[in-house]
């Protein structure tokens, strides 16, 4: 046995998976033996009633059978046993059984038989209390300053302390400004109960204001309502201590002082009755109990605390006097006298190991054997090491934190959308004005090759896309089984979506030997939806507000080949030109020219622009994979419609800061109606009408003002879902123009993409302006920056909300101008790293001093103003006079 060790006088496991908490645990001489010996209470959740008597021969017998005096189960868990003078007409000791919902006290008998082992014990209800609300704990005393008896207090979970002069309810009292229930307990010497709130402080009431602070309906004014406050109560004290309570105990002790101990999760309090700190300790650890006894030297107290660490210290006063290691977690730990054994320490843990203890050291017997003295092979230890920093090398190169997956897969989720729309539209609720709104089906497969349970599947689309079913629950999938489910996808809402892909996740746990609830794993897919969901052929459009040029190495393409689905083979004029109808947008027309490599994209909307230009450069690049052509490529010559692009971030700015006002004025309303609310109730509780003065008119008009505002807020917040959705398709779209104008590589374009499009959707706390203008400060200040005076600023920590979007729509056109002089996206904070851009069309560079005024447009000499100066693009840069003609005349 190790020094520090408590040493076992008597131990016991109790039941099998039980469960036991702080107030479980009591030791008294509840059976009123007047031997002075103590007993030990046990009461578990499950609702078993145990008493011991241990009396331990030797040490290492254990447990003895007649050790055990009464063990019962009663039909409700039991929160908390106490022992007192409980019932009426009598001083013996009695015990009281705290359920949820009832308060039962028993008295605890015994009958001696012919020996030891046939005494028999058993419990004798007295009386019983329903409770009429939830009980969390209670404390006992002589309330009042009554002699020979103890009276009873439960406090509730909602905050009521409900208080029984033994056989008969007396009164219940809620404690103001209440939230969760705390530890409660009593002192005698004031007459008061002590608690700690949910406010972090510990609060006395006097239980003389208690008593009086009645709900009568008639008051007279006596000497003894001047220590109340009618139906309010008074707290006596309080003291912030900063932190939640585990336990509370007032002690008094003939050498000491009375005093209240507080138990908190990180500091250790001895206050005054008066509620001032006598003494705090702060503790190491995370304590789980304490409890404070008697101490020899005079005018200290002692005081046992229990940790989550299995450590025991011994306190005197802030003095740690000894730490000694336990078997368990205590939960609970108690001072005893047994069997002529004064001062043993009971500890109960929360799974029902129950041992008596005590302190003290037995001297080692163990003595170290000699070494043998031997020599060192330094050649054989330094081979070993070579071998170790070699498995140490092999491990530092593979970063992967996850293990390589196998080559064959434990479960496979694959997604196959159907090549035709619906011929039954599956659409639901759509707020779509068009004359049908389509939908497309999806099939998910799932095949499994192992046992998977508690599968789950999700299928995810961007609104304003909507599923007719998004969540899938399974059984529990066998080895080489599969499922398969089927569900449609249409537009809901009444603008057009960013994004036309979707994505399955499928959740589920692969049970282990050492894990039979299972390993949580993830299996995904993506998949895309066709074009013709959120679009219609059409005819095509002579004139459009935006106009896209895109140039390709390759000869044009008949749109009959890559666009069948919106073609009719039929008509010779859709070969060259194409129009396209959004369900909830304007018109799109797709030109290709007849002499040279390029196709035009033009639009009254800019975001409409994005969906038809991505699908003709995924389309391309599909035709020609199967053409086996690798070196095919699309390049950007045009300028950037960086000013369109503005107008985009300025009304989603807007619609940002009209939410701002929304809620302010919310606020203000909500204020003023509940003030108009304590008026009226105030006038409807006088006992002597008064009139109103306009009072419920007020009320009225408020409450209509709020539902307006409430109204308009939400509105609000639809517009403002709608402009940031045509803000990303926008933001998509001038990220595949730079990407294409710059030929950034694909690690640039993700850079760019993580710039511009950090956020999925909005939030107050975050918006996308702040949050891209932050990316781009630094990307300005690294990887983009001219001197190392630029790399030396900070930027802010803090991201809030701008006050406008001018600072925003600076620092895109310079990121531009930045890409045009030859600057490189990288994550490196090396700027000396960066490559020379290629431009083509044998632009000049740009002076240092012109660098944030203009920006050169690749492929021509003309400039580009800055973003206060930017035009609308009304030319046609790039066609020949052949393909001007067709756009003009498709």
């Amino acid at each position: 046995m190790s020094l520090f060790k408590a040493r076992d006088w008597w131990s016991t496991i109790l039941g099998e998976k039980e469960e036991f908490d702080q107030g479980c645990l009591c030791v008294a001489d509840v059976d009123n033996s007047g031997s002075g010996q103590d007993k030990i209470i046990v009461g578990s959740h499950m609702g078993y009633l145990r008493i011991f008597n241990p009396d331990p021969v030797k040490p290492e017998e254990g447990v003895r059978p007649e050790d055990l005096l009464l063990e019962v189960q009663l039909r409700e868990p039991i929160l908390q046993v106490e022992v007192g003078k409980f019932v009426s007409g009598t001083e013996g000791l009695h015990l009281a059984v705290l359920h949820c919902r009832k308060l039962c006290v028993y008295a605890v008998s015994g009958t001696l038989g012919n020996v030891e082992h046939g005494n028999q014990y058993q419990i004798k209800l007295m009386y019983e209390h329903n409770l009429q609300r939830t009980a969390c704990n209670m404390t006992y005393g002589p309330f009042g300053g009554v002699k020979g008896r103890d009276l009873i207090c439960i406090q509730s979970m909602d905050g009521m302390l409900m208080l029984f002069e033994q056989e008969s309810y007396a009164f219940g009292r809620f404690l103001p400004g209440f939230l969760l229930p705390g530890p409660l307990t009593y002192s005698s010497r004031t007459d008061s109960f002590i608690t700690v709130s949910s406010c972090r402080q510990v609060e006395s009431y006097k239980y003389q204001v208690l008593a009086f602070a009645t709900d009568a309906d008639e008051r007279q004014e006596t000497e003894q309502q001047k220590h109340s406050s009618g139906k309010r109560l008074a707290v006596d004290w309080v003291l912030n201590i900063g932190e939640q309570a585990l336990d509370i105990c007032v002690v008094s002790f003939n050498q000491a002082v009375s005093s209240v101990f507080v138990l908190g999760e990180r500091n250790f309090f001895c206050l005054k009755d008066n509620g001032q700190i006598r003494f705090m300790k702060k503790l190491d650890y995370s304590p789980s109990c304490f409890i404070p006894y008697c101490s020899v030297k005079e005018g200290t107290i002692n005081t046992l605390i229990g940790n989550h660490s299995k450590m025991l210290n011994v306190y005197q006063d802030v003095t740690l006097k000894w730490a000694t290691q336990l078997p368990h977690i205590p939960v609970s730990v108690k001072v005893a006298n047994l069997q002529d054994l004064k001062g043993v320490i009971v500890t109960l843990s929360d799974d029902g190991h129950l041992q008596c203890s005590y302190l003290g050291t037995d001297p080692s017997i163990f003595q170290a054997p000699r070494i043998d003295s031997r020599e060192i092979n330094y050649e054989e230890y330094d081979a070993e090491m070579k071998e170790l920093q070699k498995i140490i090398k092999q491990a530092t190169v593979t970063q992967d934190i996850l293990p390589k997956s196998e080559n064959h897969r434990d479960l496979i989720v694959t997604a196959e959308v159907s090549p035709d729309l619906d011929a039954e539209s599956q659409a639901i609720d759509s707020e779509v004005k068009a004359e049908a709104v389509p939908s497309v089906t999806v099939k998910v497969t799932i095949q499994s090759r192992v046992t998977a349970q508690k599968p789950n599947l999700a299928v995810c689309v961007q609104a304003p896309l909507a599923v007719t079913c998004d969540q899938f629950v399974f059984d529990d999938l066998e080895p080489d089984s599969s499922e398969t489910v089927v569900l449609s996808v249409f537009l809901k809402e009444n603008f057009s979506p960013s994004e036309l892909e979707g994505n399955c996740v499928f959740s589920y746990n692969i049970p282990t030997d050492l894990n039979p609830e299972g390993i949580p794993k993830v299996a995904q897919c993506s998949f895309r939806l066709p074009l013709r969901l959120v679009c219609f052929p059409a005819q095509p459009s002579k004139a459009a507000s935006h106009k896209l040029t895109i140039d390709t190495n390759k000869p044009p393409v008949s749109f009959l080949n890559i666009f069948p689905d919106f073609t009719d083979p039929s008509v010779d004029d859709q070969a060259n030109v194409l129009g396209f109808q959004f369900l909830a947008g304007s018109k799109t027309t797709l030109l290709a020219s007849k002499t040279s490599q390029r196709y035009r994209i033009q639009s009254d909307q800019l975001e409409d622009l994005w969906l038809i230009t991505k699908e003709l450069t995924l389309r391309l690049e599909e035709h020609f994979k199967k053409q086996n052509c690798k070196d095919f490529a699309c390049t950007f010559s045009g300028s950037i419609p960086l000013q369109e692009y503005f107008e985009l971030i300025d009304r989603h700015f807007e619609l940002r800061l009209n939410a701002e006002k929304f809620q302010e004025l919310l606020s203000e309303r909500a204020v003023q109606f509940r003030a108009i609310e304590r008026r009226l109730l105030t006038r409807f509780k006088d006992k002597t009408p008064a009139p109103l003065q306009h009072l419920d008119t007020l009320l009225e008009g408020t409450f209509r003002e709020v539902i307006a505002l409430a109204d308009a807020a939400e509105e609000n917040q639809a517009n403002m879902f709608q402009a940031f959705t045509k803000l990303k398709s926008a933001t998509h779209l001038v990220i595949m123009l730079v990407s294409l104008w710059q030929k950034l590589s694909a690690d640039q374009v993700a850079i760019l993409e993580a710039t511009f499009l950090p956020l999925t959707e909005d939030t107050p706390e975050l918006g996308w302006e702040e949050t891209v203008d932050a990316a781009i400060s630094y990307l300005l200040r690294t990887c983009l920056s001219k001197s190392s005076k630029e790399q030396a600023l900070t930027l802010s920590s803090k991201l809030c909300m701008p006050k406008d979007t001018s600072r925003l729509k600076k620092n895109i056109t310079l990121f531009c101008d930045r890409l045009v002089k030859g600057g490189r996206l990288s994550l490196s904070m090396d700027s000396d790293t960066q490559q020379t851009a290629v431009m083509p069309g044998g632009c000049t560079t740009i002076p240092e001093s012109d660098l944030e005024e203009r920006m050169v447009i690749p492929g021509s000499t003309s400039t580009l103003p800055s973003h206060g100066q930017i035009r609308k693009q009304k030319s046609k840069p790039g066609l020949s006079e052949d393909a001007a003609e067709e756009a003009e005349n498709p």
